[in-house]
């Protein structure tokens, strides 16, 4: 006999003066292999056209479907409802600006976070169209793809214990970022360009090292390898203009 599950959502408008947060709960017959992307579907579809939750690809590529899910941020087009008990708890990703029940405002912050670090290449060049293009080791670029899986679902951002204190924190995400432009050999910025932006409380030494944006990246990002090299680069690069300074003035 299939189980009956029971969700308590959340649920918010905070663009109705007179909504105020509570929990509903909704009752759905599981049937195998049903994840939470497809329930909340079930329930908008068959049971309340009102619920608000966001999703694109259904495939675990778009990140859009993040949420607290029995309070742990993941993804809900990734989570078996199998693997949950009878009763599941749906709350919005925390952290992130609320536009209704289930769903938050994940882009404003990312495309900060892009402006911030200039997410781009950076290099002098010139783009010749008629170039041969230029090779890149494998590994590397293997290194470089790592980096490059991030989906910006946001679910380390919402598992950072610094993030949710102070809103500056670049957050796994944009450390992660660093990493990917800091070894690519195209972009011509070096550690000295990074420094006055990651060695402080705000970039890599704003990490408290409980790793929980690790625990919950749905892609399985190797993050404490990244911030550990971030910020072996960076106390590197402090003592040696600190040794450089100190040669000036001697």
């Amino acid at each position: 006999m299939a189980r009956k599950i029971t969700f308590k959502i959340f649920r918010f408008n905070p663009y109705d003066e007179g909504s105020s947060p509570f929990q509903q709960e909704y009752k759905l017959e599981e049937t195998p292999r049903l994840n939470l992307f497809s329930a909340l579907n079930i329930i908008r579809d068959e049971q309340d056209p009102t619920l608000m939750f966001d999703f694109v690809c259904r495939a675990g590529i778009c990140g859009s479907c993040a949420m607290m899910i029995n309070g742990r941020p993941t993804l809900a087009c990734r989570t078996l409802t199998s693997d949950l008990p009878e009763t599941i708890e749906l709350f919005p990703l925390p952290f992130f600006k609320m536009l209704g029940d289930l769903s938050v405002d994940t882009g404003v912050w990312f495309r900060g976070i892009s402006e911030r670090l200039e997410s781009w290449i950076h290099t002098d060049g010139t783009f010749d169209t008629k170039s041969v293009e230029k090779l890149m080791d494998n590994e590397l670029a293997n290194e470089i793809y790592e980096a490059d899986r991030c989906i910006e679902c946001g679910s380390c951002v919402s598992g950072c214990a610094t993030a949710n204190v102070y809103p500056d924190f670049l957050g796994a995400t944009g450390l992660n970022r660093i990493a990917r432009y800091m070894i690519d050999p195209r972009d011509m910025r070096d550690n000295e360009a990074w420094f006055e932006l990651v060695s402080t409380y705000e970039g890599v030494f704003g990490c408290i090292g409980m790793m929980a944006c690790e625990d919950v990246c749905p892609k399985n990002i190797p993050l404490l390898d990244t911030f550990s090299r971030v910020r072996r680069l960076m106390i590197e690069t402090g003592l040696s203009s600190k040794s450089t300074l100190l040669k000036t003035h001697s």
